[in-house]
C-alpha cells in the first residue's frame, strides 16, 4: 500500500505544483468545498483531492465557485456537443415527463430507436447492440462476446492503452495507474504488445517510412504464437493522442482474419465525430467486429455506453452478458439519440475535421521551432503537443508540462496531460473559431514562456 508509482495520465493531484496551485489560485469560495470533498471522498489518483470546483458548465466553459471561467479542453471526453446543449436538455426533460424508467425485461421506444440508430451509423453489418452505463462495462461485454463466439479467452491489447477501470477492462488496459499493485491479480490470458508510437517508437525505428510497420507485425507474431486468441482490443487512435501509421490497422485486421481472432475497437473517447469521421477507424478503411461507445454518447449530461457487434455475433442468448439495471433506460437512451441528432444536424463532424486541421497547422507554424516542443500530432479536435527538455534525445519534460498546464489554468484554459508530458487538447466540436484561437494563444504563450526560462 505504501508503494509509490509514477502516474502519467492526467496531472498529479499530489505534486508540489498542485500544492502551489492550491495555495495561490484557489479562491475563498472554492477552498471550503475542496476541503469537504477531500474529507468525504476516498482519495485516488486523478480525482479527489480535486484541482478545483465547478459551479456551472455551459458550452465550452466551466465556472468555479469563485466565478473563474475556464475553456474546457478535456471534459473527460463527454462534451462533444458542449455542456448543456439546449436541445438535449429539452429532450431529457420531455422524456422524464413521458417515461422516466423501464425495467430491462420491458422494452421501450427510446431504447429501440437508439439501437436502430447506432446500427444505421455504423458501417457494414454492425447491427446488434447492448447498452451499459459506462465504457468500462461496454468493453467487458465485448470481451464476453468474443469469448462466446470464438471459444477462446485470450486477448491481445497494447501497453499504455486505457479501456476502463473495471477488473476486466483494466486487465486488457496498459496503464500502471489502473492495473498495477493493488489492482492485481488481473485476468489471465491478457497479452500486451508495444503500441504504435511513431515519435517514440518502442521498436526504435526512425519513421513509418522505414519501419515496415513493426508494431503491426508484432500483433501478427503474437497471434500466431499464441494460436488461440479470442480478440484484439484497441483504441483506433490513441487518445494521448497518437495517430496510427498508414496501413497499421489494415495489417492488424488481416492478421485477425488469418488467425480467427475478433477485432474490437474502443471508440469511447474518439467516436461520434471527434476525429473528423463518425468513427476513428473509418480513417483507416477497416471495419471491426465489435465497436464500443460511451462518454459523449450521453451528451455530457447522462451516463450511457454501448457495445455494437456484428450481426453474426449474436451468440450469447443463453447467458446474461450485461444484465444492467439501466440497460434500456428511456431517459439515457433519449439523451444519446438526441446527441447523435445534434451532431448530424449541426454538421459537427465536418466542423471537427476543419477546425482540427486549422489548429494543427497553427500550432506547427508557431511552435515547431520551439526547443521544448518535441511533437505536434492529432486528428480532428483531438490533438496534442509533446513537451521535451532535450529535442535531440526526446527527453520527456514532465515537470515543464505541469508548469505549462498550471500557467494555462491561470489564463482560463483547462486540459489534460497525457504520458506525463503531452498537452492533450480536446475541445467540444461546437467551439467557435474565435474561442479556439484564444485557447491556442494561451497554449502557445505558456509554452514559449516556459522555453525562455528553461
Amino acid at each position: 500500500m505504501g508503494h509509490k508509482i509514477t502516474h502519467t495520465e492526467g496531472e498529479s493531484n499530489t505534486s508540489d505544483a498542485r500544492q502551489r496551485w492550491a495555495e495561490t489560485s484557489i479562491g475563498p469560495k472554492a477552498a471550503p468545498l475542496l476541503k469537504r470533498d477531500a474529507d468525504v471522498f476516498l482519495h485516488q489518483s486523478l480525482s479527489s483531492p480535486c484541482v478545483s470546483t465547478i459551479a456551472a458548465a455551459n458550452g465550452i466553459w466551466i465556472t468555479d465557485k469563485d466565478g473563474r471561467r475556464y475553456m474546457d479542453f478535456h471534459g473527460n471526453s463527454v462534451h462533444h456537443i458542449g455542456y448543456g446543449h439546449p436541445k438535449l436538455v429539452a429532450a431529457i426533460k420531455a422524456q422524464l415527463d413521458d417515461l422516466p424508467f423501464a425495467p430491462r425485461r420491458f422494452t421501450c421506444d427510446p431504447a429501440v430507436e437508439l439501437a436502430e440508430k447506432l446500427a444505421e451509423i455504423t458501417p457494414a453489418d454492425l447491427g446488434k447492440v447492448l447498452f451499459t452505463t459506462g465504457g468500462s462495462d461496454a468493453n467487458e461485454v465485448a470481451l464476453k462476446i468474443a469469448r462466446a463466439a470464438t471459444g477462446r479467452f485470450k486477448t491481445i491489447s497494447f501497453w499504455d492503452s486505457f479501456h476502463g477501470a473495471g477488473m476486466g477492462a483494466a486487465s486488457v488496459g496498459g496503464e500502471a495507474t489502473f492495473r498495477s499493485h493493488i489492482a492485481g491479480p488481473l485476468m489471465t490470458g491478457c497479452e500486451h504488445v508495444a503500441p504504435f508510437a511513431c515519435y517514440r517508437c518502442p521498436y526504435n525505428h526512425s519513421s513509418p517510412d522505414t519501419c515496415g510497420l513493426a508494431c503491426a507485425k508484432m500483433v501478427d507474431y503474437v497471434l500466431e504464437r499464441e494460436g488461440d486468441v479470442a480478440a484484439v482490443i484497441a483504441e483506433p487512435m490513441r487518445a494521448v493522442p497518437y495517430v496510427p501509421p498508414p496501413g497499421f490497422w489494415k495489417m492488424v485486421r488481416e492478421a485477425c482474419n488469418r488467425h480467427g481472432a475478433l477485432l474490437i475497437m474502443d471508440e469511447i473517447p474518439t467516436g461520434l465525430g471527434k476525429t473528423g469521421r463518425m468513427f476513428a477507424f473509418e480513417h483507416d478503411d477497416i471495419v471491426p467486429d465489435i465497436v464500443t461507445l460511451g462518454k459523449a454518447l450521453g451528451g455530457g449530461i447522462l451516463p450511457i455506453a454501448a457495445c455494437i457487434a456484428h450481426n453474426d455475433l449474436d451468440v450469447c442468448g443463453d447467458f446474461a452478458i450485461g444484465h444492467y439495471t439501466h440497460e434500456k433506460n428511456p431517459v439515457t437512451c433519449r439523451a444519446a439519440l438526441t446527441t447523435i441528432e445534434i451532431i448530424e444536424e449541426e454538421g459537427l463532424i465536418d466542423r471537427a475535421a476543419e477546425l482540427g486541421d486549422y489548429a494543427m497547422a497553427r500550432l506547427r507554424a508557431n511552435l515547431t521551432d520551439c526547443p521544448i516542443v518535441g511533437d505536434i500530432r492529432g486528428r480532428g479536435l483531438m490533438f496534442g503537443v509533446e513537451i521535451v527538455t532535450d529535442h535531440a534525445e526526446k527527453t520527456a519534460g514532465n515537470a515543464l508540462a505541469e508548469q505549462i498546464y498550471y500557467a494555462c489554468m491561470n489564463a482560463g484554459l483547462s486540459f489534460k496531460i497525457s504520458h506525463g508530458c503531452v498537452l492533450t487538447l480536446s475541445p467540444p466540436m461546437t467551439i467557435s473559431r474565435d474561442d479556439l484561437d484564444s485557447a491556442l494563444t494561451i497554449v502557445e504563450t505558456a509554452i514559449l514562456d516556459a522555453a525562455l526560462i528553461l
